[in-house]
């Protein structure tokens, strides 16, 4: 896990790869990167690389980067992991191709010497990177299928620039800092900037499961070789397998398989433990592999000592029961006020979420664990969230009223301000929304509803960030004609809460303190595995996950409301503000996160209250 960054001036007119300006965006992600860094630009000056490394993967100076083949002919800067690494390189072996390095860096190297931009295909694992392919003179690069790890590019017509983080892009000082409203107006839409916008008109992010190569021409191609749709469309399309064969043991395989592959360090590997099925459920087949060797550890919360969110008894039994080593660690709002400036300086983009593994991974980072799994994934696969039965069943109750836009709009106009002092605003928009699975699945999941956004930013700002968001139509377009209800829900999950939000949040908030996070239900055949199984109608449940390793966990798992990896944010926050409720704590923190971006607010003074909210992003509302 590190920190990458890159620039390629193509054009003739371009000005040289300013090597200040690239030290400053490496510098910017020191912390990805603490335990070295490397900087390259070719001879003739239009070519430039930049790396923060965390060393995980063989320690040595070998692994050091930026790399380069022996001819010096591709070079590379990468970050993440290849789980698959060695048996790739023995396959390029048995080809003739000659190691200098045990890392999984260089595999990445000479696979795509052997196999150009195909190699992706090959790849297990998460990662990011970029390759200079000296005698085609142009740029390759890459992004993992469900986007685990980021890739955030700048091009302004003569120059590329990428990077790991957007901060890092700004800190060079070569991007623009226009503001682009689509992020601005996401975040209030979904409590995060939904990808492939950034804050910032000229940062997109590389699509998940895309690459790209631009070359001296200055055309860039980039392809997408994995979709999740388009998965799930090839599976619903093929033949339905017969109802005998042993589906737990098939599910268990693959869980122990991804679990095993995740495991692949030169260095001790952790775990994030709470007292939910995923992560338990990940305890104990890694707990299996490394008894006492692996480190679990359990974030607890002053506030909710003795309460139902309390984590940490249930979590300190079941690595008991397995046998690991484990810590609690306990914090309280005043500890967290103290570190919530170094938080929001950590923050790359918005984000309602993020404290939670922010303060876990610090607590991860002064316990000496340098990799943590975690249990990430586990709901959107397995289908956790109230989403995947609230979704569809306001479907199939509003459908009815879909083919009349007018009058369910002038519906919600109408009700809002009569529900808006007992319930969520977001209610008056059933009829609108609701008759459709990517229109109720924004009602579900949306923190302010496209009405709301410009009762707190400026209504011309707010106009133009939803024009280009186009969000329905973009939920409509990542759903295609998925027809099985749960494989629909769990498109979206994995595609937009996710992506934007769970896994962006875990690699910066990780990074922050130098911890790689480790998602194993985040895998390619496991996904692929449970869609299968949900396609055949033999869709495992949490508690099949349960039974994968039963006799193993503590009973009291399957009975224990589901409550997530929460920090009470609510009762922090919730009364911070003169006349708020407690009730409307999401929305006071929205606030308090906005504004530490400085965003265009509603020129008329202080927005009125914000409603209570009905939803909430993986905190207690």
């Amino acid at each position: 896990m590190c920190g990458i960054a890159g620039t390629f001036a193509y054009a003739r007119s371009a000005a040289p790869v300013d090597r200040a300006e690239l030290q400053r965006i490496g510098d910017a992600m020191a912390a990805r990167g603490p335990d070295g860094s490397g900087l390259w630009i070719s001879p003739d000056n239009r070519v430039g690389l930049a790396h923060r490394r965390l060393a995980i993967i063989d320690l040595s100076a070998a692994g050091a980067q930026p790399m380069s083949t022996e001819d010096g002919q591709l070079r590379i800067t990468y970050n993440g992991e290849i789980y698959n690494y060695r048996a790739l390189r023995s396959d390029l072996e048995s080809k003739g191709y000659r190691f200098r390095s045990e890392s999984d860096t260089e595999v990445l190297l000479h696979l795509y010497a052997d196999r150009g931009p195909d190699m992706v295909h090959a790849l297990r694992g998460m990662f990011a990177f970029a390759i200079w392919d000296e005698r085609r003179h142009g740029m390759f690069l890459a992004r993992d299928p469900f986007g685990i790890k980021p890739l955030y590019v700048a091009d302004d017509g003569s120059t590329l620039r990428f990077a790991s983080q957007v901060k890092a892009l700004l800190a060079g000082g070569g991007v623009p800092r226009r503001e682009d409203p689509a992020g601005s107006v996401g975040f209030l839409l979904w409590g995060f900037v939904p990808e492939p916008f950034s804050l910032y008109r000229d940062i997109r992010s590389i699509a998940a499961g895309s690459h790209l190569w631009i070359g001296k021409d200055g055309l860039a191609a980039e392809t997408q070789y994995f979709s999740t749709r388009e998965e799930m469309l090839r599976i619903e399309g093929e033949e339905r397998r017969p109802a005998g064969g042993d589906a737990m043991a098939e599910l268990r395989a693959a869980l122990d398989e991804s679990i095993d592959h995740h495991l692949v360090a030169d260095v001790p590997v952790g775990l994030f433990l709470s007292s939910g099925i995923d992560s338990c459920v990940v305890a104990s087949f890694a707990g299996a592999r490394l008894g006492d060797r692996l480190h679990s550890l359990t974030l607890g919360f002053s506030e909710f000592k003795n309460t139902e969110y309390d984590e940490t008894v249930l979590a300190a039994r079941v690595a008991a029961d397995l046998g690991i080593k484990h810590s609690t660690c306990w914090t309280s709002r005043e500890q967290v006020d103290a570190g919530l400036s170094s938080y929001f300086e950590a923050m790359d983009q918005p984000s309602m979420d993020g404290l939670n593994t922010w303060l876990v991974s610090k607590a991860a980072k002064d316990s000496g664990i340098k990799v943590a799994l975690s249990g990430l994934g586990g709901d959107e696969l397995f289908a956790g969230y109230p989403s995947f039965t609230q979704v569809p069943a306001t479907a199939r109750w509003a459908s009815p009223f879909a083919k009349h836009a007018g009058i369910s709009r002038a519906v919600r106009r109408a009700a809002e301000p009569l529900l808006a002092p007992f319930t969520s605003p977001k209610y008056a928009g059933l009829l609108e929304y609701g008759g459709s699975v990517s229109g109720a699945y924004l009602l579900r999941r949306a923190l302010y509803m496209p009405w709301e956004v410009a009762r707190v930013l400026d209504p011309a700002f707010v106009e133009e960030g939803l024009k280009r968001l186009d969000t329905e139509d973009r939920l409509r377009v990542a759903l295609g004609n998925i027809s099985h209800e749960r494989l629909a829900v769990s498109a979206l999950e994995l595609d937009w809460y996710l992506r934007s939000q769970l896994l962006r949040d875990s690699d910066w908030a990780g990074m922050a303190h130098s911890v790689e996070i480790r998602v194993p239900f985040v895998d390619v055949p496991l996904f692929r595995m449970v869609a299968r199984q949900v396609a055949d109608e033999r869709a495992p449940t949490k508690k099949d996950l349960l039974r994968a390793v039963s006799g193993e966990l503590p009973a009291l798992l399957s009975t224990r409301p589901k409550t997530g990896f929460n920090v009470p944010v609510r009762e922090w926050f919730g009364t911070s503000l003169p006349g708020e409720r407690a009730e409307r704590g999401l929305r006071t923190w929205a606030r308090r996160v906005l504004d530490k971006w400085n965003l265009p607010a509603k020129p008329q003074g202080r927005p009125g209250k914000p409603p209570k909210m009905a939803g909430a992003p993986n905190v207690p509302s």
